[in-house]
């Protein structure tokens, strides 16, 4: 370091000079280098793959970090442009553990798509994201995990028209992945609010799904305050929702 081959962001924490220090190089390097079993999920997942309308032109204000272990400390203290947002990985999904990638593995494979193989991350709804061309792929949640996680956000860290417009692109979503995820997905409200905006932008998917295999629960969840009551899934609603423009 005193000769300069390297610098010192944060106590405990070395890396190269001279180029900017980016979030995803971070999560790079915390995912192959350390091995956390630490994906990037919800909306910061969304927005990295394009599905994003409130990104800013500075890029990502916030990168959700999904785990079930303690971060390190020196994770909150570097200087990245961007804050970043632990959660709970187990929370929705307890029965989709990421497991643990050996640095062998991450060394010999080319990309997240080959480390995949055999050690379930597709089945967890994990895919690879990329920032950029110029930046180092990172584990993440792909588009049908993402927007369940962002979703568990409603109504405090979400709003109902926030998830709207992510809902209103995801034309793509493949529904055997969905099917999945859903049955594993611990969130009744969850459930019943992804079911309602699919329904409302009638995606075609959704007419692929077995919803008879899927635990919606019951009674009624207030998630909108003054809202109007779904009858079918059980939901209050933003009343200005309740009709597709």
């Amino acid at each position: 370091m005193a000769a300069g081959w390297l610098t010192q962001p944060v106590r405990g924490v070395y890396r190269r000079p001279g180029l900017p220090l980016k979030w995803d190089d971070v999560v790079a390097s915390l995912q192959g280098l350390l091995e956390v079993p630490v994906f990037v999920g919800g909306r910061s997942a969304l927005e990295v793959e394009g599905y994003g309308h409130y990104i800013s032109p500075e890029g990502l204000r916030e990168v959700h970090l999904y785990t079930q272990e303690r971060l390190p400390g020196w994770l909150f203290k570097l200087d990245v442009g961007t804050r970043f947002v632990r959660h709970n990985a187990a929370r929705l999904f307890p029965g989709l553990a990421v497991p643990k990638l050996h640095q062998l593995d991450f060394m010999k494979a080319e990309s997240w798509s080959d480390r995949a193989q055999g050690v379930g991350y597709r089945t967890c709804g994990l895919d690879e994201l990329t920032l950029d061309s110029d930046s180092w792929a990172v584990l993440g949640s792909g588009p049908e995990r993402a927007i369940l996680e962002l979703l568990d956000g409603i109504p405090h860290a979400e709003t109902f028209e926030q998830a709207d417009k992510f809902m209103e692109a995801l034309h793509t979503l493949r529904p055997n992945l969905v099917q999945h995820l859903l049955e594993h997905c611990r969130s009744i409200k969850v459930k019943r609010v992804f079911l309602w905006l699919a329904e409302r932008h009638d995606l075609a998917w959704v007419r692929k799904l077995d919803l008879g295999r899927v635990d919606f629960g019951r009674g009624k969840r207030v998630l909108a305050k003054e809202g109007r009551l779904d009858t079918k899934y059980q939901i209050t609603v933003p009343a200005e929702m309740t009709v597709v423009e």
